[in-house]
């Protein structure tokens, strides 16, 4: 009996980036086993994608609140850059 892991698992805008990544790593598994039907298989890579784009998109903003801070020879904060702008 084919499960629908998006509704035992939630709606992926819901979620949060740990639940969106155990859930994404659980359909890996199961797709890895090689034990799941076709039509399965196809509605979980599905699914997947969109665990990911959720996952990545959660990344890119935590990395855009990320900052560098510039430091001046005495130590004092001078300002700071956007993460990985050098």
């Amino acid at each position: 009996m084919a499960q629908d892991s998006m509704t035992q698992q939630g709606d992926p805008l819901q979620m949060s980036f740990e639940d969106a990544l155990r859930a994404l790593e659980s359909i890996v598994r199961r797709l890895e086993s090689g034990d799941v039907p076709l039509d399965e298989s196809i509605s979980l890579y599905s699914q997947g994608e969109e665990l990911r784009k959720r996952c990545m998109e959660r990344l890119q903003a935590a990395e855009a609140r990320i900052a560098k801070l510039t430091i001046d020879a005495s130590g004092a904060v001078t300002g700071a850059q956007p993460f990985g702008s050098d």
